[in-house]
């Protein structure tokens, strides 16, 4: 089961640089990262958001290579397959670029959005849903970036456990 962790920075770009420590973590095995988005308000209090995975993109890659090899197979039919290659490649990114821009995963668009607007001007937000983490490990390493727990989806009692170290470690 997946945990819903958003974590407040009062610094405008505090949150990519926590994701990017996240990722260099998640190499050591310390978490594992289901989806992370980044939401940022500028002092003029637009909110802007980053989103971890392209899904446009992953779905383009995917669908173009299935397109190259459905084409390929098409155009063997009829003599030629190279013609076939290119339109099913062509095709296939059309259709996987287009089921990506339209699909949501991991964090709800429209939850992302709600949290935009809730945190103040000049400050920004880190949404992260990861599977599992290595508190004693992880927890230290966000030290130095002050993070405030906005939301999460651990039980109460976790929720508590981590408020405690996170501001034993700021004072």
């Amino acid at each position: 089961m997946s945990t819903l962790v958003i974590l407040g920075f009062d610094g405008l770009h505090t949150a990519d640089e926590v994701l990017n420590k996240l990722r260099s973590l998640q190499k050591e095995y310390l978490i594992d990262l289901e989806d992370a988005c980044v939401v940022e308000r500028d002092p003029q209090g637009k909110a802007h958001i980053k989103q971890a995975v392209n899904l446009t993109a992953l779905g383009a890659a995917a669908g173009g290579s299935r397109g190259a090899l459905w084409g390929t197979l098409f155009g063997l039919l009829f003599l030629n397959p190279l013609a076939g290659m290119a339109i099913g490649a062509v095709a296939g990114a059309g259709a996987g670029a287009l089921s990506g821009s339209l699909a949501d995963y991991g964090i709800r668009d429209d939850f992302i959005k709600s949290i935009g607007e809730t945190i103040p001007n000049g400050s920004s937000a880190l949404c992260v849903l990861f599977r599992s983490v290595t508190e004693d490990k992880v927890i230290p390493e966000l030290e130095p970036y002050k993070p405030r727990v906005l939301k999460t989806s651990l039980s109460t009692e976790q929720e508590a456990r981590l408020r405690a170290a996170l501001d034993k470690l700021s004072t």
